[in-house]
């Protein structure tokens, strides 16, 4: 009976694996208002080491359409408009010596149609990592011998329960996530 708790638990952490994954990719999916997680995956070449921008600059938000970056070190300010330039986040990087300013431009309805496009893609894959778990949970039960078909029958459904609970979990994320991105 240990191994199938064990494989249960297994599916059920691969599962939520794949809806951390999906709310990171979300994060990267703007709606319109400035954010700092808009940024956090930026690589600086600073001291000649690709470093994440939040380890070089007090990253903030002013306000709902201002990204303000601070450098610690003045010297990495041109090093980090140049990461901003090159990661094609599409925002045109002003600085007044001390710090730079990324102005997000509102979301035209063309744009926001986009994406929710890309957030229904990024879902559809999460929901494809979902089943596969599933499958390969499945696969891991038919492995094992001296089983009763009963207690196989009942941990499959056990199985199916979590993939019908983390498909569904996918489908409201999608759905807030469009509701903030068509949101004017």
């Amino acid at each position: 009976m240990e191994e199938l708790d064990l494989i249960v638990e297994s599916v059920k952490q691969d599962m939520e694996a794949a809806i951390k994954h999906l709310e990171h990719a979300f994060q990267r999916i703007r709606a319109g208002r400035a954010s700092t997680s808009m940024v956090q995956d930026v690589m600086v070449e600073y001291y000649g080491a690709p470093t994440p921008i939040n380890q070089v600059a007090n990253v903030s938000v002013p306000d709902a359409m201002t990204i303000s970056i601070q450098p610690w070190d003045r010297t990495a300010i041109g090093a980090i408009e140049k990461a901003i330039i090159n990661s094609n986040l599409g925002f045109a990087p002003s600085n007044n010596g001390e710090n730079i300013i990324l102005n997000v431009p509102p979301l035209t309805e063309e744009r926001r149609r986009d994406l929710a496009k890309q957030a229904k893609g990024e879902t559809e894959q999460t929901k494809i990592v979902v089943r596969n778990a599933r499958q390969d949970g499945l696969k891991e039960l038919k492995k094992l011998e001296g089983i009763s078909e009963d207690v196989v029958k009942g941990t499959e459904e056990s199985i199916q329960a979590l993939t019908d609970k983390y498909v569904k979990s996918c489908d409201e994320h999608l759905k807030t996530k469009e509701a903030e991105i068509m949101k004017v």
